[in-house]
């Protein structure tokens, strides 16, 4: 029986077309091993949306050759795009496939696919399955290489999606995270046309799914159907990850970005006013050309005003392709951007303690995941507003939605009670 061994980076639909991957070739018979053993085959799915991530990638690949010199190495993802030469430079044997083939990875082992099944059927490692029903994006956002590596959005067909929603929940998983590169763009492309509320609505019929979460989402895309399902949804999670970016017009604008600082704050002020306790998460982006203190100061304003959960921080990365790489000359002192970066984290940390104060000491429904060992053997879930949850118990509560109460803010965690 031949081995195969995974290592994917990036986001969730990354992360998604793994599994793909993964039903595909333990179908066919290949057995997945994992720690130092050494593989037969080794599938790594890359990401490029940093230099951090193209060094990862390329470190991954170098480390999986050294592992095993006999082995057949397939690279994917969206560093696969464009960088082959970096890539057989890390690994000259290895064997590039397009994100577009990833589903013919079978055929390029010279093994025949007869499957006919579509998507996933469960999601190695989680309790919660990520659902990728939309891929690629028309922003074309100054500093960000997706919409070149991925391509034009597409939207998988709405039959497809409740499908597999109804195998992933079949098989026990009782929370959904809706994902793609732009989600809010789903059903647009399609004909008829639909939109992401009816996919929610779809999936809410579901017996066995009790959470719907959506995993990122631009600001234009929160629509006032959306914030209305989000209002009376009894399985619409509380939590909208929303990328700010940057909280300073000017640079909104050279961003290429569809909003600016005053339309975001409105939208998060009439979400928080509509559905009480929405947690809401972020990314925010360092140093992009040009950015001067002051503009820093009115991203930092702009978090305290919107007191996020959590902040993912970026430093500027430049990609090549991008409009910012071509007309962008005017780059940030690295120093002066990882000392911005510090400064935001520390705002981030504040504003996320804040957040979860209101809700110490208050009875939330937990969706359980899994054993913590870095906390002591503490059971660790979500809320539905997601805050991360530690509960000491001798009980099994692996994929159980237990009532803690909140008793302890701690780092990104809350220690809750339970009983």
């Amino acid at each position: 029986m031949k081995t195969v061994k995974f290592r994917t980076l990036g986001c969730k639909v990354n992360q998604y077309e793994t599994q793909e991957i993964r039903e595909r070739l333990l179908g066919y018979g290949f057995k997945e091993i994992g720690g130092g053993k050494k593989a037969d085959i080794y599938i790594i799915n890359t990401c490029t949306v940093t230099h951090r991530a193209d060094s990862d990638s390329l470190s991954f690949i170098r480390k999986a050759k050294k592992e095993n010199k006999k082995a057949k190495i397939i690279v994917t993802g969206c560093l696969a795009e464009f960088d082959a030469d970096r890539i057989k430079e890390a690994c000259r044997e290895s064997l590039i496939v397009k994100n577009k083939d990833k589903n013919k990875i079978l055929k390029r082992l010279y093994l025949s696919d007869s499957s006919r099944r579509k998507g996933i059927s469960y999601f190695k490692g989680h309790t919660r399955a990520f659902l990728k029903i939309q891929d690629g994006c028309n922003n074309f956002c100054a500093y960000c290489k997706v919409p070149l590596v991925r391509g034009v959005s597409r939207s998988k067909p709405f039959k497809e999606v409740i499908c597999e929603a109804e195998e992933l929940a079949k098989n026990g998983f009782k929370e959904i995270v809706l994902s793609g590169i732009c989600l809010g763009a789903y059903g647009k492309d399609l004909h008829p046309k639909a939109n992401l509320v009816q996919v929610i609505e779809g999936i809410e019929k579901i017996e066995g799914i009790l959470r719907i979460r959506l995993s990122s989402i631009e600001a234009g895309d929160v629509t006032p159907e959306l914030i209305s399902k989000m209002e009376v949804s009894r399985k619409l999670c509380r939590h909208l990850h929303i990328p700010i970016q940057s909280g300073d017009d000017r640079i909104l604008k050279k961003m290429k970005r569809n909003y600016n600082r005053n339309t975001y704050l409105a939208l998060v002020k009439s979400l928080k006013k509509r559905i009480p306790g929405i947690a809401i998460t972020t990314d925010c982006l360092v140093g992009f050309p040009g950015e001067e203190e002051i503009n820093f100061q009115n991203t930092l304003d702009l978090i305290k005003r919107i007191l996020p959960l959590k902040v993912h921080i970026f430093p500027y990365s430049r990609r090549d392709g991008t409009s910012a790489a071509v007309n962008f000359n005017e780059e940030i002192n690295p120093v002066a951007i990882k000392e911005r970066a510090s400064r935001l984290r520390d705002i981030a940390r504040r504003c996320s303690y804040d957040y979860r104060k209101q809700f110490l000491n208050s009875d939330m429904d937990v969706l359980v995941e899994n054993v913590s060992f870095a906390e002591g053997g503490s059971w660790e879930g979500y809320t539905d507003n997601y805050i991360r949850v530690l509960v000491k118990t001798g009980l099994n509560l692996k994929n159980k939605l237990i009532a803690a109460r909140l008793k302890k803010i701690c780092d990104d965690s809350c220690h809750a009670d339970f009983s």
